[in-house]
Parts: C-alpha cells; sequence; structure tokens
C-alpha cells in the first residue's frame, strides 16, 4: 500500500519533470560561485529544489482537483480519476514542505529567513488564476526563485550590488517560464472560459497569447545576455545563448493560433532543452576561470 501510494503521488507530481528543473537552480549556483560550490551545498541545494517542486505541484494538483475533473486533458490525473485519494497527496505534500524547511536550515540563516516568502509563491501561484491573468508570469517569479535561492545558498546575501545577477537571473526566468506557460494554456480555452478561469489565451485569444509569448522569450534572451555581460563568461556562454536562442525559435515555430498539434513538443521537449543547454554552458564558462 505504501509502495503504491508513493508511485501514484511521484506519477501526481510529474516527479521526473524535477531533473528538468533542477537547471534554474544549478544556474544560480555555479554563478554564484564560479563554478561548483561545495559538495553539502550541492546536496541540499538539490534537495531544496526537488522539495520546493514537489511542494509546489502537490499543492497545484490538490487546488485543481475539481477543475481537473472538468478538463478531458487532465481528468484522468490520479486525483480527478480517484486513482488517488486527496489523504495521499496532502501527505507526500506536507512532507515535500518540511523537506523544503529543512534543507533552507542546513543552507544557512538567510535562506531560512527568506524561505517565508518562497513559500508564499510555492502555494499560493495554484489559486491565482481564479483571480488575475498574470497567473502565467507568477508561475515564471516562482520558478525564478529557484536560481536566487541557490544564489542566497552559496553567497550569503542578496541585497548588494554585487548580488544583481541573482535579480537578472529572476527576471529571466519569469519571461521564459511566463512566456511558455502562455504557450500551454492554449490547448485549455474552451475549458478556462466556462470554468471562468483567469488566462491570457483565453480572455485574449491564442494569437495575442502567441505574441505575448515570443515578446516574452525575446525579453529573456536580452535578460540572459546582461547576464553573460556582467559576469564575463566568454564564448561558452555565448554560444549556448545562441543555441537557446535558436531552440526558442524553432519552438515558436512549432505552433500557429491554427495548429497547436505539436505543443507538447514544444512545451516539454524544447523547454528542457533549453534548460540543460542554459546549465551546460554555464558549467563550461565558469570553470574556464
Amino acid at each position: 500500500m505504501l509502495l503504491k501510494g508513493t508511485r501514484d503521488f511521484l506519477e501526481l507530481i510529474k516527479f521526473e519533470h524535477t531533473l528538468f528543473a533542477l537547471p534554474f537552480a544549478y544556474l544560480g549556483m555555479l554563478l554564484a560561485a564560479g563554478g561548483w560550490p561545495a559538495w553539502p551545498v550541492v546536496v541540499w541545494i538539490t534537495v531544496a529544489m526537488a522539495a520546493a517542486r514537489t511542494l509546489a505541484m502537490g499543492t497545484n494538483r490538490l487546488a485543481d482537483r475539481v477543475l481537473d475533473a472538468q478538463n478531458p486533458r487532465t481528468a484522468m490525473r490520479p486525483l480527478p480519476s480517484g486513482r488517488m485519494k486527496p489523504r495521499t497527496a496532502w501527505t507526500g505534500t506536507v512532507i515535500a514542505g518540511g523537506v523544503l524547511v529543512l534543507a533552507a536550515w542546513r543552507l544557512g540563516p538567510l535562506p531560512l529567513l527568506l524561505l517565508p516568502i518562497a513559500l508564499l509563491f510555492l502555494v499560493g501561484y495554484a489559486f491565482t488564476k481564479r483571480f488575475t491573468w498574470l497567473s502565467h508570469y507568477i508561475l515564471g517569479f516562482t520558478d525564478g526563485l529557484a536560481p536566487v535561492g541557490a544564489w542566497v545558498a552559496v553567497r550569503g546575501s542578496l541585497f548588494t550590488t554585487a548580488d544583481l545577477p541573482a535579480w537578472l537571473l529572476l527576471a529571466a526566468v519569469t519571461a521564459w517560464i511566463g512566456g511558455f506557460d502562455l504557450i500551454y494554456a492554449c490547448q485549455d480555452v474552451e475549458v478556462d472560459r466556462a470554468c471562468g478561469l483567469h488566462a491570457i489565451p483565453a480572455r485574449f485569444g491564442v494569437p495575442a497569447a502567441l505574441t505575448l509569448s515570443a515578446i516574452s522569450h525575446v525579453i529573456t534572451m536580452a535578460l540572459l545576455a546582461v547576464v553573460g555581460v556582467a559576469l564575463n563568461l566568454g564564448w561558452p556562454y555565448g554560444v549556448g545563448l545562441m543555441v537557446v536562442g535558436a531552440l526558442l525559435v524553432a519552438e515558436h515555430r512549432l505552433i500557429s493560433p491554427d495548429d497547436l498539434s505539436q505543443l507538447d513538443v514544444a512545451f516539454f521537449h524544447v523547454n528542457s532543452a533549453i534548460s540543460i543547454t542554459l546549465f551546460l554552458s554555464t558549467w563550461l564558462a565558469t570553470a574556464r576561470g
């Protein structure tokens, strides 16, 4: 029973996608340390990132279980389909929250002090589409806290002029994730309208959402370029950034207002490649010293 409950919970939160979210945190970690920090720091950043994502996804699935049941795309998820009891999801989510608190404590005083702000977004994001069209960018901001948290864990600071790259990373990830969440939301326009949810594609239409997504990704590229210049990351980072730009162009060429058939490829595969490319190019740049 315990094994089945654990397996169902990991399916619920798509735990395998954590591997593609980790590069967000590692990006901030590498740039803050100028390379790999001490391994205990790496381990606790990894634990914190996995726990934070689990907490956020668990909360999101619990908050949306009634809405998911009304959406053919999501109706067969473990909670709305009845394959998992809410109690199991609550248990896994609360445990993840406890692990996150432990990791923040192990990473130092400032990560622990700032944790309540992170928790506000990790838990609160799930409810934002009920009252604001900015929910796409609130999700982006929430994900953007990953590199900021890792930066703080390494540097122990966030509010000096030397910490400007952390804020640039926050803005870049906010625009990037917000931009591709706009793409993802295009497939749920009719359901979102029927349920009275606030999503930009549902309110302003798919063409407007895709245009705003493209603008967001241009902003992402500009901010990432500024990070590279500010930290003098050199050609490995520059090459990586060119690859990321090409991937973003490919992402937007895969979809159009009249054809969303390649949306899963654009959303999952391309963005996974972007996150891994950013991580590897930053790793090479910092390894050069």
